[in-house]
């Protein structure tokens, strides 16, 4: 494919490095050019309107034209368009938003530190677990165990929790002291014969074994995400956050929960550690924190860290960490606006309501020939495909199915994404039932036509 070098794809091949691209490929396909949104929709540069399945990056939980957020940047940037939180400085729209994130955090957290993306707020975590363990004398327990195929970002500290190969290998990654063990996928890692239960107790008694190996006093945290998105829409087993938050509280573990993906309503709670129980030491959130109008991420912080923080301010004389932008006062207006717009519209009650139509057409999906697993919850979900379904035998990475997959979902108008040999779909949160009905459609009828080309006959 040729582009016109003052094309907009002309240009952006001249002057872009794309994240997550194959950059030889873009070389000669160029980009697809978002030209503007329509609540759920998206217009790209030709004119041609895609219902986007997912929400940008999992993000953009209002769509992609609310007026109100729109409206309170453009208020906020005329009043006070920037100013910045070191120092003992601050700002309504910052104060106002951490009193409204408090309000509704799980229980026991009780500070927010903004920062500006979810790798950096997971980043800024790590290093709060390393500064608490150092403020109370045990500066040996610093090890932070993650999961295979976690996605926690791409910051240096961040990477390193991400348990996916691709962000690691030749970024000489992950850093030392970083440990990865089971992704809780009972499809991809349940052994014949073993019942969801066994799995679990499987697997947490391996994650135990991992922590005794490099002996409790050296870990410092656990770190999940409720379900993992980025790594494949992997849902836990029943059973697998109960025994792990056990485990943690016996050796003295802090537990990190990630909720970018999952906060805000889509699990069909406001954050998923509702939906599964959990009571972490730190959260994580961004993403649907501000619809993604604007970037903003946060991470919530105990009491007990607090009152850490606190004492280490006053041995060392300040705590030396942040970032120019953090709780920038445009973005935490706007992040505000978010919040109220969901509790105003009841945007969890509207999750709740159109859920079952979206799981049941997804789950609908697993008698595809093409489909080894279905999963999901409210509107988050993923279907893992695979070439043999009784032996559950991927294709070769080289096929790209699930790739061709999401170009066949393109060509019918509607946007999701490949991740490996898995379709992901995430729509913003304002998703209609019919808008819903649009999308399984499209992505039905691209399995049968990728399945035609790919499956043998029988």
């Amino acid at each position: 494919m040729t582009h016109l070098p003052n094309s907009l794809a002309g240009r952006d091949i001249a002057s872009m490095v794309h994240p997550y691209t194959n950059l030889d490929r873009h070389q000669t396909v160029g980009p697809f050019v978002a030209a503007s949104g329509d609540g759920c929709y998206i217009t790209d540069d030709n004119g041609v309107k895609y219902l986007e399945g997912m929400a940008g990056l999992w993000s953009a939980s209002l769509g992609f034209s609310e007026p109100r957020l729109a409206e309170a940047a453009a208020r906020q940037m005329a009043t006070l368009p920037f100013y910045h939180s070191f120092n003992h400085r601050s700002h309504e729209p910052m104060i106002a938003l951490a009193e409204k994130l408090m309000s509704i955090a799980p229980p026991g957290l009780t500070r927010a530190l903004f920062a500006n993306s979810g790798s950096e707020a997971n980043d800024q975590a790590i290093k709060l677990v390393w500064y608490y363990n150092q403020g109370l004398g045990r500066p040996e327990k610093r090890k932070i165990i993650s999961r295979i195929r976690a996605y926690h970002g791409v910051t240096v500290a961040s990477a390193s929790l991400t348990g996916l190969p691709p962000n690691h290998t030749d970024f000489n990654l992950p850093l030392p002291g970083f440990l990865h063990t089971d992704c809780p996928s009972f499809y991809l890692n349940g052994q014949p014969g073993e019942s969801e239960t066994d799995f679990t107790d499987r697997i947490v008694g391996n994650l135990e074994a991992m922590i005794e190996a490099e002996g409790p006093e050296t870990i410092a945290a656990f770190w999940a995400e409720p379900i993992m998105g980025a790594g494949g829409v992997y849902l836990p087993p029943e059973g697998y956050f109960a025994k792990v938050q056990a485990l943690l509280k016996k050796h003295d573990i802090l537990f990190v929960v990630d909720e970018v993906i999952t906060g805000f309503g889509r699990t069909g709670n406001m954050f998923a550690c509702e939906t599964y129980d959990l009571a972490p030491d730190m959260m994580v959130v961004a993403k649907a924190l501000s619809a993604s109008f604007l970037p903003i991420s946060a991470t919530l912080i105990s009491g007990p860290i607090h009152e850490v923080l606190i004492s280490q301010s006053r041995k060392l004389g300040a705590f030396a960490h942040g970032f120019t932008y953090s709780g920038h006062p445009a973005s935490a207006a706007v992040a505000l606006e978010t919040l109220k717009i969901y509790e105003e519209r009841d945007t969890v009650g509207h999750v709740r309501a159109v859920s079952p139509l979206f799981q049941r057409r997804l789950k609908a999906l697993a008698a595809h020939p093409l489909v080894g697993e279905a999963r999901g919850v409210a509107l988050i979900g993923g279907l893992e495909l695979v070439k043999d379904k009784p032996t559950k035998t991927l294709f070769e990475p080289s096929q790209g199915v699930a790739l061709a997959v999401v170009a066949a979902c393109l060509g019918r108008g509607v946007i999701l994404r490949a991740i490996r040999d898995i379709v992901a779909v995430c729509p913003p949160l304002i998703i209609t039932e019919a808008q819903i009905t649009v999308l399984f459609d499209a992505l039905e009828a691209a399995l049968d036509e990728v399945a035609a080309k790919v499956l043998a006959p029988a």
